[in-house]
């Protein structure tokens, strides 16, 4: 009894299948692994502040109270973001610093004695086009600091900074997986992220174009 072989168009066919995978894989490796390595660049921050250990100092009954004492608002209601240096010399001295640590005596020589601004990367800072009123969503809607920035506000470390070598902005902004996978809402802050969470919150009626972009 004869061998049984595969006629041509199988073998073609079977050849076609595995060369499709191969492509599929490899375009997965390039397209999720290596091309987000390259697409990306990673800087250091000047000082590497420790959060947790301000926090401690600082008084009120909730995490988000505490924040508001270096990310504190105007009279007007806009949001100051990144504390300026003037900020930081209601506690700090250049007299008689605060601990010993290199960073501390860093901040105290490069920055506080020269009364010069830290040029801090930003890891948060929306597109000039959009307009985010944090009174609005601290204030009034009452939300947590960490629904956007997670644990950054605990932290003990600062993590490096990655820029978006095409538009400039952090991959905080833009999320941290290239596929648009998300396990937590600070894992991105785009636009979808804000249209779902006031879906959520019931409040549609904002997600109209010209309520952030104006």
């Amino acid at each position: 009894m004869g061998i049984l072989r595969p006629s041509n168009k199988v073998k073609e066919w079977i050849e076609g299948i595995l060369f499709f995978f191969a492509g599929l894989i490899g375009a997965l490796i390039i397209g999720w692994l290596i091309f987000p390595i390259a697409l990306y660049s990673e800087h250091t921050q000047p000082i590497d502040f420790n959060h947790a250990i301000h926090l401690e100092n600082v008084e009120g009954d909730s995490l988000s109270e505490k924040c508001l004492y270096c990310h504190e608002f105007y009279d007007d209601g806009n949001f100051a973001g990144i504390p300026r240096l003037e900020k930081c010399t209601d506690c700090h001295d250049p007299e008689s610093p605060l601990g010993d640590s290199l960073q501390e005596k860093k901040f105290i020589e490069d920055y506080l004695a020269k009364e010069k601004e830290i040029p801090w990367y930003q890891y948060y800072k929306q597109p000039d086009c959009v307009y985010f009123p944090h009174v609005t969503h601290v204030k009034r809607a009452r939300l947590e600091c960490k629904v956007c920035h997670g644990n950054h506000g605990t932290s003990e470390y600062l993590p490096v900074y990655q820029q978006n070598r095409i538009s400039g902005y952090s991959r905080n902004i833009w999320g941290k997986h290239i596929s648009g996978y998300k396990k937590h809402t600070w894992d991105r802050m785009k636009m979808d992220d804000c249209a779902e969470c006031h879906t959520k919150k019931g409040h549609e009626e904002y997600n109209s174009c010209f309520t952030c972009h104006k």
